[in-house]
């Protein structure tokens, strides 16, 4: 990677940490499509929870990572819930980077394979004076 893509990169990931920290916490609290969808056919009370009715999310059940550290937009044992989404946004965005990063680093392109002794000789070490067969060329290029 050249020095110049160094500073783009570091600025969008501070950008990233900045959004994830800070404004994921005035992200809406209202149900998705999906979940508004859902609860049709249920009343539900303030606090998003079904009082009655008939309705397919009476038929949700937890997922099976409901219990790790970083479920629900937040980090489990933080009691501040404004730290807790920020905290568990910039973990998000640091684990996604050095997980994209570590993909990148393992497919980045290699320089072009070093001539040995037992490699090619004239031809990868002077392409303008032989052609792809190893026959001279002249000095026009030709």
């Amino acid at each position: 990677m050249s020095k110049r893509s160094w500073p783009f990169l570091l600025g969008g990931l501070l950008v990233a940490l900045l959004l994830a920290g800070v404004v994921s916490n005035y992200a809406s609290s209202h149900p998705d499509g999906l979940d508004s969808s859902l609860l049709k056919g249920c009343t539900v009370n303030a606090d998003d929870e079904i009082t009655g009715g008939s309705c397919p999310a009476q038929q949700a059940k937890d997922h099976e990572l409901a219990d790790s550290p970083l479920a629900d937009y937040g980090v489990r044992g933080i009691g501040n819930d404004f730290l807790s989404t920020g905290l568990s946004g910039v973990l998000g965005v640091l684990l996604t980077f050095a997980v994209g990063g570590g993909l990148f680093w393992l497919a980045r392109r290699r320089g072009p394979a070093r001539a040995t002794a037992t490699g090619p000789t004239a031809d990868a070490a002077d392409p303008v004076g032989a052609t792809a067969t190893g026959t001279p060329r002249s000095t026009d290029g030709r």
